[in-house]
């Protein structure tokens, strides 16, 4: 069925094509169109595939970037990292076209299930705290905010260029 949504893990192949889901899901005026975007809070690149490029090419029970894909196109990725003690989640991004149709959803939930079938008994991320929307996704599946919070790297344009002075992140975590 060519509707089906797949989970695969990315190839080095998929370098490029993540770049631009992630730059597309949050970036300029293009990421408007779906309600993830990031473009009233920071300008520039999100990501870029020299901090891809490893993510894919290492071992898949360390770092895994996941795709959601239907046919040949990917809609969504993210990035899990088995830390030992937890799973940590990020990278998360869907294309504006294929938003509030469910997939982010069910790609985290695969996420989840790969982070509990390394026997991780909990999943993290931080999200930018001025993302309320956003955060308040995650806490309907489950993720309760910690209070710990980071600041946002500003000088460092690998994150993006800001266009407020009052950026940080948040941690979020949920027990598998």
């Amino acid at each position: 069925m060519t509707d089906e949504l797949i989970f695969r893990t990315a190839a080095l192949t998929d370098v490029d094509r993540i770049v631009g889901l992630v730059q597309s899901a949050y970036r300029g005026d293009a990421s408007r169109a779906g309600w993830t975007t990031e473009a009233d809070l920071l300008d520039g690149q999100r990501t870029d595939a020299r901090e891809v490029a490893p993510l894919v090419s290492g071992d898949p029970d360390v770092s895994r970037v996941m795709l959601a894909c239907r046919s040949d196109a990917a809609l969504a990725c993210c990035h899990l990292e088995n830390r030992g003690d937890h799973a940590y989640f990020g990278m998360f991004a869907v294309s504006p076209d294929a938003q509030s149709g469910g997939i982010g959803r069910a790609l985290l939930a695969e996420a989840e299930r790969v982070a509990a079938a390394w026997g991780r008994p909990e999943i993290r991320m931080t999200v930018i705290t001025a993302r309320g929307d956003l955060i308040a996704w995650y806490e309907r599946r489950g993720y309760h905010r910690t209070g710990v919070i980071s600041p946002f790297p500003y000088g460092d344009e690998r994150f993006g260029v800001p266009r407020r002075d009052d950026l940080a992140f948040e941690e979020l975590r949920k027990s598998l």
